[in-house]
């Protein structure tokens, strides 16, 4: 279910780099949004992941990571970082509908897809990081399951 107005797409989805200037003041507010109803669900004791890349490479930085500390204070948060090649990216994309992603290009890698894998973890530590490339999905849910039951 899409929640984000289509004027504002794709919202918090925007890519590194500042392409949409026009966009960028909405982000800190649809971020605010979904994090309410996350740290509301989890006050309630429900157990929730959230698969969001973040970075604050916009044509001007808007604190993103900070503020999403502050939305969540008080409650238990473990930061998962998930890492992939650039080479395994575009071996994935190359397999994927080319109408879903950035495609490879003859000469190199696509600006977009540097920019994300440079912006989305420029942001500090995580307390458990994955490379996808080498470990199957199973395998990577339940290291991120254990690493969170020990935390417990």
């Amino acid at each position: 279910m899409k929640h984000t107005p289509p004027e504002l797409l794709p919202g918090i989805g925007l890519r590194p780099g500042g392409e949409r200037p026009d966009l960028e003041p909405e982000i800190p507010r649809l971020f605010e949004s979904m994090y309410a109803e996350v740290a509301a669900l989890a006050r309630r004791g429900v157990n929730v992941a959230v698969d969001v890349g973040h970075h604050d490479d916009y044509s001007e930085p808007l604190g993103i990571r900070g503020m999403v500390g502050e939305w969540l204070t008080g409650l238990p948060v473990f930061w998962v970082g998930v890492r992939c090649p650039i080479a395994v990216v575009l071996e994935r994309r190359a397999a994927s509908d080319p109408e879903v992603y950035v495609q490879g290009a003859r000469d190199g890698v696509p600006a977009p897809v540097v920019r994300w894998q440079e912006s989305v973890h420029a942001w500090g530590e995580y307390d458990l990081e994955i490379d996808t490339s080498m470990v199957p999905s199973g395998i990577a849910a339940s290291r991120i399951l254990d690493c969170v039951s020990k935390r417990s």
